[in-house]
């Protein structure tokens, strides 16, 4: 490999960057979040990996003339994506499909979680009353994915083994042919009719312009009663409002949601206060070992 420059855009005191010491030895590698530091050494940088949360690459993306490859440790880039970023010549790449399966399993926990009541059973056990009652289970139910990539793919293997029905969108429909997981596929302009024949709808998709909102009060309107919403994709894919108004109402039986508008969630809001929503901090795809796909993903892109 050449001698290249590499800055990685974190806290050096992380104690999840212990994989950079699988850095080749030739390399030069500086590890800083610190602004100032980043715009002294950036202009003779080859490259980035951008390992945290921090607003410094986009900061100093003009002065990163030499840079040519861009890597965003995690999946989501929308929040990146400024004039500065899509006019780079550099190319950006970043850890798409490396959080899938932790990701999968919580959506089949959420569903279980609905599906036995688990709420109720948390309830009783707390007020120590014995109240047997009849859960549905999830077998023979169907559960629709809005945003069938890598994540949605990887929701579709976890949940099929239940004996759940998969329903799912995706922008390209010709791209279902032959996929054996799927029983019956969507394209764009579908979404409501994708909504109305599900039970449980997850949504994966990206943030971008033509997602913003695209989950609304007339997508919540036709869904079953007893229907769950999920959403482990991006908060503002979905109008919030309309969900909240369904679920004050019980015009949906309930939702799952790891992500939000608005983060961390102000404690005021009233998705906190609902007995019919099930919330996490945006943690959901969080198990233990969860970064080292995604460091796996930047070695094989870095020897690229």
């Amino acid at each position: 490999m050449p001698n290249i420059s590499l800055v990685v855009i974190a806290d050096p005191s992380s104690p999840y960057l212990g994989p950079l010491s699988r850095m080749p030895a030739d390399l030069q590698l500086t590890v800083t979040d610190n602004l100032e530091q980043l715009k002294t050494i950036i202009p003779t940088a080859d490259a980035i990996l951008y390992a945290s949360f921090s607003p410094a690459l986009v900061q100093i993306l003009p002065m990163a003339n030499r840079v040519r490859w861009i890597h965003v440790l995690w999946t989501g880039v929308d929040a990146l994506l400024t004039p500065d970023m899509l006019n780079h010549p550099a190319v950006l790449t970043n850890g798409r499909g490396v959080f899938s399966k932790p990701l999968a399993d919580w959506v089949a926990a959420v569903m279980l979680f609905f599906a036995f009541d688990f709420r109720r059973v948390i309830r009783q056990q707390e007020a120590r009353l014995w109240e047997p009652f009849i859960s549905n289970g999830i077998e023979g139910r169907t559960l629709g994915i809005v945003g069938y990539g890598s994540i949605g793919r990887a929701v579709a293997a976890r949940i099929r083994p239940f004996g759940v029905k998969i329903a799912a969108l995706r922008r390209r429909p010709e791209l279902f042919q032959g996929d054996s997981l799927v029983d019956r596929g969507y394209g764009p302009g579908q979404l409501k009719e994708l909504m109305a024949a599900s039970d449980y709808v997850v949504l994966v998709t990206p943030l971008t312009a033509e997602t913003r909102n695209m989950v609304g009060s007339a997508e919540i309107a036709v869904m079953k009663p007893d229907a769950v919403f999920i959403n482990i994709g991006r908060g503002p894919v979905l109008d919030e409002g309309a969900l909240i108004e369904a679920l004050e109402s019980q015009r949906i039986r309930g939702a799952a949601l790891d992500v939000f508008q608005a983060e961390p969630l102000p404690q005021d809001h009233p998705f906190w206060r609902m007995p019919n929503v099930f919330l996490s901090p945006h943690c959901a795809d969080r198990v233990a070992g969860f970064l080292e796909p995604a460091f796996d993903c930047f070695f094989e892109n870095l020897d690229r």
